[in-house]
Parts: structure tokens; C-alpha cells; sequence
């Protein structure tokens, strides 16, 4: 991880949801998985991995979730006014947060040491020699 001093700031797109995330994440992973394409519109989705207490916000949100094939529910939590979503959580384990940290002010700490779903990523990226690396959900 990078040197980056905590707490650090990070915001939605308009400003109504502010937050602070306190400590380092567990770990940042980069999924490749056809959802997380549609998300980011790019050729994949960066996490923070953090537990719940490590986040402070500030702002509405609102809740969005769907049903994957195994089973297990993704869920989202999101601005209600510009609709750029803060973080991921599965309701079965709320303490456990996904923060998308391309929301905070400070990006130094996005360095995915793993790639998830590999086996739907886009033939053109190449993935860095060095991170663990998984053909689906580990």
C-alpha cells in the first residue's frame, strides 16, 4: 500500500455524500466480471476492502442490490442525487465494506494486489506481473 496519511476524505461526484475512510483498506482488488464492467463503464471495478467501523459518512444514500448466480446478494449504497456509488456490501455480512475508492480525495491507496474474474476480462488489458490473480470469485 501506499504511504497515505489516514483519515482520508472522499466524496461523491456532487458533494452531497462526504466521508472519511480511517485506516488502510485490507486489501484493493480489481474484479473483471461483466457486472462490474457495466458499473464502471471501463474494463473493470476497483474495491478497498475495509471493515464497516473504518467508514465515517456524511449524506443520503440510497440502496440498490441484486441477486448474483451463487446465490449470494451484491448490494449497493449510492448518492441520491448524482448516483455515484460509494461502496458494496453482501447483507449477510454488513460489517464487511467494498469501498470503490475512486471516490476519495486521495488515490494513492489504489493499488489492486489481486484480479477477480480474470476469465471475462477484456482480451486488450494486460494484468501486472506480481498480484494474485483468480479465473472467478475467490
Amino acid at each position: 500500500m501506499s504511504d497515505a496519511n489516514y483519515p482520508i476524505r472522499g466524496a461523491c461526484q456532487c458533494g452531497g455524500v462526504q466521508y472519511q475512510l480511517l485506516s488502510a483498506p485490507k486489501m484493493v482488488v480489481a474484479c473483471h466480471c461483466k457486472e462490474c464492467q457495466k458499473l464502471s463503464t471501463s474494463a473493470f471495478s476497483i474495491t478497498a476492502v475495509i471493515d464497516k467501523e473504518q467508514l465515517v459518512i456524511e449524506g443520503e444514500l440510497a440502496d440498490w442490490q441484486r441477486g448474483s448466480d451463487s446465490g449470494n446478494v451484491a448490494a449497493a449504497k449510492f448518492c441520491v442525487t448524482c448516483g455515484n456509488r460509494i461502496y458494496h456490501f453482501d447483507p449477510a455480512k454488513p460489517d464487511l465494506i467494498k469501498l470503490k475508492p475512486s471516490t476519495l480525495d486521495d488515490t494513492s491507496i489504489i493499488q489492486p494486489t489481486a484480479h477477480v474474474w480474470v476469465s471475462e476480462k477484456q482480451d486488450w488489458f494486460e494484468i501486472p506481473e506480481g498480484v494474485a490473480v483468480f479465473q472467478g470469485q475467490p
